[in-house]
């Protein structure tokens, strides 16, 4: 389905929902704390070497941001992306879509630095404090691609469904001119899988009683040009089936079967209208915005010739 852009504007800065506000406030409050008490940063941030016994830093570590850079940027992008994305799974859904995606990033990413330290024999693996809200907001990028995937965005004309694929590129290219790459890199490129992987396989639909997406616009192969898509999606279709153990021989239900009997979520027709129910939520959403902003400034303009 194809939608409009965006509109820029202030309406675009504003209406932020409460409990990005309140995830806001954490993440400023978990900066304040590293730098008042920089001690805390070994046990709240991810640390390889001490993630056994203190287990809980692949949860804390989410959200602990060491720099201001990154503190500034992760609220910004919390609280817009936030907005667009909250109304259309819901607070319940959208504070479990982070929960989750933050674990499984983190555990991710403890693996590889593990798995880093025993090829490359390199104990700043081991040691390097591993913190940030970037798996996250790669995973937003995700369920924009998700629901809205040909919207264009204000200042730009690049589709939503390309977002994760740029943002991940830009990340790549990045990592080769900046020191200990290591600190971001598996974080965005573990964020943007695992988000990928819930949203698709595993993310529940009570109301339409579905689980995941199995529409073909949201398949692996299309975080890539379409002339890799060919040799992607064999690949990728392996994988399908280590991970669920779905057969892909039925053409009729796109491979979304088990001994015969469709999966939950396995219908493509639904799973599209669900997409269309929440873009056209999103827009309907800022289109109340944009209203509520220009009659804002008719009362000033208003107010301001009544003074004069």
């Amino acid at each position: 389905m194809s939608s409009p852009a965006i509109s820029g504007g202030t309406g675009f800065f504003t209406g932020f929902t409460r409990l990005c506000k309140g995830l806001a406030v954490v993440l400023v409050a978990g900066h304040i704390v590293v730098q008042i008490l920089p001690p805390a940063v070994s046990y709240l941030a991810l640390i390889p070497a001490k993630t056994i016994p203190f287990a809980w830093n692949l949860i804390t570590a989410g959200y602990i941001e060491q720099s201001i850079y990154g503190v500034v940027v992760s609220t910004l992008f919390l609280l817009i992306m936030g907005k667009l994305l909250e109304p259309v799974w819901g607070s319940k859904e959208f504070l479990k879509f982070i929960f989750i995606v933050n674990c499984l990033t983190y555990v991710c990413v403890f693996i590889t630095t593990i798995a880093l330290y025993y090829i490359m024999r390199q104990e700043n693996y081991l040691y390097m404090p591993i913190s940030g809200f970037q798996g996250i907001l790669s995973g937003f990028l995700v369920g924009m691609k998700q629901i809205i995937p040909d919207q264009e965005l204000p200042l730009f004309t690049i589709k939503a469904k390309w977002l994760p694929s740029i943002a991940l590129l830009l990340a790549i290219a990045v990592s080769f001119f900046t020191p200990d790459s290591t600190a971001y890199l598996p974080t965005i490129i573990f964020g943007t899988y695992t988000s990928w992987i819930y949203l698709r396989y595993l993310q529940r639909k009570p109301e339409a009683k579905l689980r995941g997406d199995p529409n073909d616009d949201f398949a692996f192969s299309t975080f890539f040009p379409e002339f890799l898509r060919p040799v992607i999606d064999p690949i990728a279709s392996i994988f399908h089936r280590m991970l669920c153990g779905r057969s892909d021989t039925s053409t009729e239900a796109h491979g979304y079967t088990l001994g015969g009997a469709p999966l939950p979520g396995s219908d493509p027709i639904e799973a599209s209208r669900r997409r269309e129910r929440g873009a056209r939520a999103l827009e309907e959403r800022l289109a109340a915005e944009r209203l509520a902003a220009a009659r804002s400034a008719e009362e000033s303009k208003k107010d301001a010739s009544e003074n004069v």
